[in-house]
């Protein structure tokens, strides 16, 4: 398991010490079955799609703090789960 946190990581390394702490996002998701988005610093709130789909080895996303547009990430190609909001929310309205 790998993890990146732009300001938490020096608190998660004391209690989470077996997780592999990574420099930014897109190392941490080098060939990852799954991204579980936990945090919703910036840095995450402007991925390119394209790259995730690309490095990882399968496109599912756990979206915790939902950032993403459930419509936007179906389109890309991704098995998406975001948590806590009906899965319309994000759709176009007529």
């Amino acid at each position: 398991m790998r993890a990146h946190d732009p300001e938490g990581m020096a608190e998660a390394r004391k209690l989470l010490p077996d997780i592999a702490y990574c420099d930014g996002p897109y190392e941490t998701m080098q060939g990852a079955d799954a991204l579980v988005i936990v945090t919703e610093w910036n840095a995450f709130r402007s991925l390119d799609l394209g790259r995730i789909k690309a490095l990882m080895r399968a496109p599912v996303v756990v979206d915790l703090r939902n950032i993403y547009n459930p419509a936007e990430m179906a389109a890309a190609g991704f098995v998406y789960a975001s948590i806590g909001r009906p899965p319309t929310a994000f759709e176009d309205k007529p």
